[in-house]
């Protein structure tokens, strides 16, 4: 690859992998608005949040195809392909956040009223969608920075809303015997769930950091039963 080729390659690379973390800012925003639309039962925010997603979807066909173009028309060495296939596998788990922020979204009108102890049910689901929006900030900035240990950490940060879930879910099977609370419980459920799935997909970006800087793929495993490091393991 000629100089000047393989600075155009890395010129337009760099575009890709902007627009991949730009558009994860924009996943955080949407978040952010999803869970105040629940919060609220804010209706119209949250018709707002679902329209919001044509720009995400937008997005990822665009780098998307970006990447396959780069594919056709150049042969990047070993350490650009790894940023090249990490920007693809990103912008996927980029675009997944951008849906499962609508399907919170299109919960909003199913709800109505909260019935009678909600309210610590909704201060978790609100807890939890403020951390994996804090992930979200969390995996920008350790892509952007190639910081390997901030990746890592997503980890451990999951577990906060792992727990969450797993307390939602108890809590609203409880909720009460008449079936509007029934209904409720069920749709505070899904919306819990995919805050979860969220936040999974935010370890998925870590894993594509660490990928980046160490050329190895490697998953992170949960490390909550199994000391404060992360464990790495090979799939």
């Amino acid at each position: 690859m000629s100089e000047d080729m393989r600075t155009d390659f890395h010129d337009h690379l760099q575009g890709l992998e902007d627009e991949t973390l730009s558009t994860l800012e924009l996943t955080s925003s949407g978040l952010d608005q999803a869970v105040e639309a629940v919060m609220n039962r804010d209706e119209e925010l949250a018709v707002m949040v679902i329209a919001n997603d044509d720009r995400i979807d937008g997005r990822y066909l665009y780098v998307h195809q970006g990447v396959l173009n780069l594919l056709a028309r150049q042969a990047p060495v070993a350490s650009d392909l790894r940023l090249v296939a990490a920007v693809l596998h990103t912008i996927h788990h980029v675009e997944r956040i951008g849906d499962l922020t609508v399907n919170i979204a299109k919960m909003v009108p199913l709800m109505g009223e909260p019935p009678a102890g909600a309210e610590d049910i909704m201060a978790k689901v609100e807890a939890a969608g403020n951390q994996a929006r804090d992930q979200i900030r969390q995996a920008h900035v350790a892509f952007k920075q190639r910081n390997l240990d901030l990746a890592e950490n997503l980890v451990s940060q999951d577990d906060v809303i792992d727990r969450l879930n797993r307390q939602v879910f108890r809590e609203a099977v409880e909720i009460g015997s008449d079936e509007h609370a029934r209904e409720w419980g069920a749709h505070v459920m899904l919306i819990a769930r995919y805050i979860e799935r969220i936040g999974d997909n935010t370890v998925d970006i870590g894993e594509q950091i660490a990928f980046v800087v160490s050329g190895e793929f490697r998953e992170f495993t949960d490390a909550s039963h199994m000391g404060d490091s992360p464990v790495w393991e090979s799939r």
